[in-house]
């Protein structure tokens, strides 16, 4: 029997199942699929986790069931291309095709103190320890979030709802809330922090982090418990793989989301280098041209010559359980609205892979 490996079970490979199983997947093959963790995370909703507004169980989904399906939980410790082995710990697993879809972590453009005193909502894992110890914050207790993306909006609105005796401040680096889009998103997110007592701090250019302080430039400000959602980058051990990289370390995929010199080895997701901002969404445009051109290649057909253009509709976003924004189709929705269409894809998603 030939082996399609899955690194990782995010949104990307979660796809790629949904279209292979049960009748696409040759005869001749099983699908295995290695992950740390025994079910899908929401990585989406990560920040929901760790503000204590969503529980554990509410951000996870079970894995697909299938006979042909082999599971293997565990950290993953090599990645040999040349022998197409996989390792993780002691146990091997050989590939046919190989599907990296193993996602991010934190990327703290080498701000001194960075990693050893701030908190991550990246993992389940970490965003659960986030979770745990702000709720042991006491009233009037101060939290820094430094960057001021989807993810830090989502968590400092969050957090505001789940603990309303909390100062909250956002270290946005631009001068104006999601600067890349229309002023109008901008002003309603800015607007809402206002209204609910959330410091937003602009032009934010943090320097150094040290136990409960944050230097923003030659200032000094003293928290309680500091959260970083400034940035991401593939994790470690793709980015040690003998393969180019990009400038932000994602890997240097072909049309055909093929690494150039191992055309059996597809890149998905967050590592793959590609013109567009890692997103769930972009990860499953890619897996769907991913099972595409696996397709073609077991059925022994020419792959196209031009691949088709990935389009991202948007994205949308949280403030709390009832507002929201999003920019779909060069078009700002905000309010009630937006976070019932939050909602609505959230539920449909975990309908369908549930």
């Amino acid at each position: 029997m030939k082996n399609l490996v899955l690194l990782g079970g995010g949104y990307g490979n979660m796809r790629i199942l949904s279209k292979i199983l049960p009748d696409a997947l040759p005869s001749d093959y099983n699908v295995t699929l290695i992950d740390r963790m025994p079910y899908h995370g929401l990585k989406t909703e990560f920040y929901a986790l760790a503000a204590g507004s969503k529980s554990d169980k509410e951000v996870r989904v079970k894995f697909p069931t299938d006979s042909r399906i082999n599971t293997v939980y565990g950290e993953i410790t090599d990645i040999d291309l040349d022998h197409q082995i996989i390792s993780v710990g002691q146990t091997r697993v050989d590939y046919d095709e190989l599907v990296i879809g193993l996602g991010c972590e934190d990327k703290y453009h080498n701000v001194p103190g960075a990693k050893e005193y701030t908190y991550s909502i990246q993992t389940l894992a970490s965003a659960r320890k986030t979770y745990h110890d702000i709720s042991e914050l006491p009233s009037n207790a101060q939290v820094g979030i430094v960057g001021a993306g989807l993810s830090g909006i989502e968590l400092a609105s969050a957090l505001r709802e789940s603990r309303s005796d909390l100062e909250i401040f956002l270290y946005d680096r631009g001068d104006r809330i999601l600067n890349q889009f229309p002023e109008k998103l901008s002003n309603y997110v800015k607007k809402w922090f206002d209204k609910n007592n959330v410091t937003v701090v602009p032009n934010s250019d943090i320097v150094k982090v040290e136990p409960g302080i944050l230097y923003n430039k030659e200032t000094k400000n003293e928290h309680d418990l500091i959260v970083w959602t400034a940035g991401i980058q593939p994790v470690e051990i793709v980015r040690q793989l003998p393969i180019d990289l990009s400038r932000s370390n994602r890997v240097m995929v072909n049309q055909y989301h093929q690494v150039p010199t191992y055309t059996n080895v597809y890149v998905v997701g967050d590592c793959a280098n590609l013109p567009h901002a890692p997103s769930a969404q972009l990860a499953e445009e890619q897996a769907d041209q991913i099972v595409m051109v696996l397709k073609k290649q077991w059925q022994n057909e020419p792959l196209p010559e031009k691949m088709p253009e990935i389009k991202i509709q948007g994205f949308l976003g949280s403030l709390g359980e009832k507002n929201g924004f999003a920019y779909l189709m060069d078009t700002t929705v905000t309010g009630r609205l937006a976070s019932l269409l939050k909602s609505g894809v959230l539920w449909l998603y975990k309908h369908h892979n549930g």
